[in-house]
């Protein structure tokens, strides 16, 4: 593959653009632009004045993107931009709403396959997992500056890694000798850190760490639980918002995000009438989540973990 090449498989695409009941005039946003597979179905379904705006902080993702797309280019508006700021985003078009929104959530598979952007445990790379190049903060910060404890923290909360004391410790230990440099490096001291039980499973050692340490270099679950409220707060009346994501910390923001939006009341089950006033502001579209299919998942491995979740705006 060319090393300027962005290729990406889209997952979910015919569910993911039959939840978004797309009108031909409609305004849509696709808050997670990546490979712009996504995009490109939504924006061919557009007529009569749809538009779709497109938002990635990936500079790599937007120039692909004016490729890609450069055959429906009038209907599409593309942004540099955090998907947590997407209202701002949608203010700046001079609207109000949004007909429907789209997040396909985690890292892209450009960026997995690009070594130089040190998102893979599977290629040695400059640490650095930054999904804004321009950003400040990288995975070399975080591993060789962060505290211990919090190393563990990051290991324990976002990565949901069980040896994440004895991986911080290595960490930690490695460093006063000399600096971690390289996504290589770091796996073999997540490898030094865990037991010979534990090396034999079939998940690749490394994998919950690395998650944990991207995460937190991109603030991911923040921006997560911030974007889904400014999401349904952005959609116009019968509006949809479809979301994908790839691991259970995501799908639970996801999940209780439009659970509480669906309920509305907030008042104690025993409080006879409700006083908070709150009243739902979608409906579930699907109580489980929508899952690929075999065939999907045979073509591209990494399908098998996604989870689409979908409501409406009353």
């Amino acid at each position: 593959m060319n090393r300027n090449d962005f290729h990406h498989i889209s997952i979910l695409l015919d569910e993911c653009l039959d939840a978004l009941q797309i009108k031909p005039d409609g305004v849509y946003m696709d808050a997670t632009l990546g490979g712009a597979g996504h995009s490109l179905g939504i924006a061919q379904r557009l007529t009569n004045g749809g538009r779709l705006i497109c938002v990635d902080r990936d500079d790599a993702a937007l120039a692909n993107a004016e490729k890609r797309l450069k055959d429906i280019r009038e209907r599409v508006t593309l942004v540099k931009s955090d998907f947590r700021n997407l209202d701002s985003v949608i203010a700046a078009q001079g609207l109000s709403g949004v007909d429907g929104i789209l997040f396909d959530l985690g890292v892209s598979s450009p960026q997995l396959d690009k070594a130089e952007r040190g998102f893979s445990y599977m290629q040695d790379a400059p640490l650095d997992m930054r999904m804004d190049r321009q950003q400040k903060l990288t995975a070399y910060d975080v591993v060789n500056s962060f505290e211990q404890s919090e190393l563990r923290r990051i290991l324990t909360e976002y990565g949901e890694e069980r040896y994440s004391p004895n991986i911080a410790a290595a960490i930690v230990r490695t460093r006063e000798q000399k600096p971690i440099k390289t996504t290589g490096e770091l796996v073999d001291v997540i490898r030094s850190a865990m037991p010979a039980k534990a090396l034999r499973e079939k998940q690749h050692p490394a994998k919950r760490s690395f998650q944990a340490i991207r995460i937190a270099v991109n603030d991911e679950l923040s921006a997560v639980r911030e974007a889904m409220q400014k999401a349904i707060d952005a959609l116009n009346p019968n509006g949809r918002l479809a979301v994908i994501t790839f691991h259970s910390l995501e799908d639970r923001i996801v999940k209780e995000t439009m659970k509480k939006a669906a309920e509305g009341c907030t008042c104690p089950r025993d409080f006879p009438v409700c006083v908070c006033g709150n009243k739902p502001k979608v409906k579930l579209i699907s109580r489980k989540p929508i899952l690929p299919g075999e065939g999907e998942i045979r073509e591209n491995g990494r399908a098998r973990s996604a989870k689409l979740r979908v409501c409406e705006r009353l």
